[in-house]
């Protein structure tokens, strides 16, 4: 999926739930015959969760999201669309990159049928596709951040 850079200045939490379910819509109605892999980048309390909820919401997950910390993977079925499955991903306990494929991480980032979302990508970045779109969150203040996406790192 390539995208122009774009950055978003975003003032509530509800903007960005709003943000992650508007990007969720216009990747189920694109017509990609490949997984879409989603690295999300940035401090804790940065907004990646939050979005991923909005985004999940976008998908029709209607199961609640939190991050995956301890478990690092969670696996969420998408309905009526061309894509059957939501992956959301946290590597902030990854130590080293490769621990990733022990989930079977290039197997699932091979099927077209899933989305791929993960949060602290940075960690696994050699792991991720080249075709890989980058959210970056930074923190302006502690209400106000700002998301860049970018399609290279």
């Amino acid at each position: 999926m390539r995208l122009k850079m774009k950055e978003y200045l975003i003032k509530s939490s509800l903007e960005t739930k709003n943000l992650g379910k508007r990007m969720a819509k216009m990747i189920l109605k694109s017509s990609l015959s490949r997984a879409v892999v989603i690295g999300l980048i940035g401090d804790l309390g940065g907004g990646k969760t939050t979005f991923l909820q909005g985004f999940a919401k976008g998908l029709g997950t209607k199961e609640k999201i939190l991050s995956p910390t301890f478990v690092i993977m969670k696996k969420f079925s998408i309905f009526n669309s061309p894509f059957s499955n939501f992956y959301h991903f946290d590597c902030y306990r990854i130590e080293k990159p490769k621990e990733i494929l022990e989930l079977g991480f290039k197997e699932i980032i091979s099927n077209p049928k899933n989305i791929i979302c993960i949060e602290w990508a940075d960690r696994i970045r050699n792991m991720l596709p080249l075709n890989s779109l980058f959210l970056i969150f930074k923190m302006i203040d502690e209400k106000t951040r700002k998301i860049i996406i970018k399609n290279k790192l």
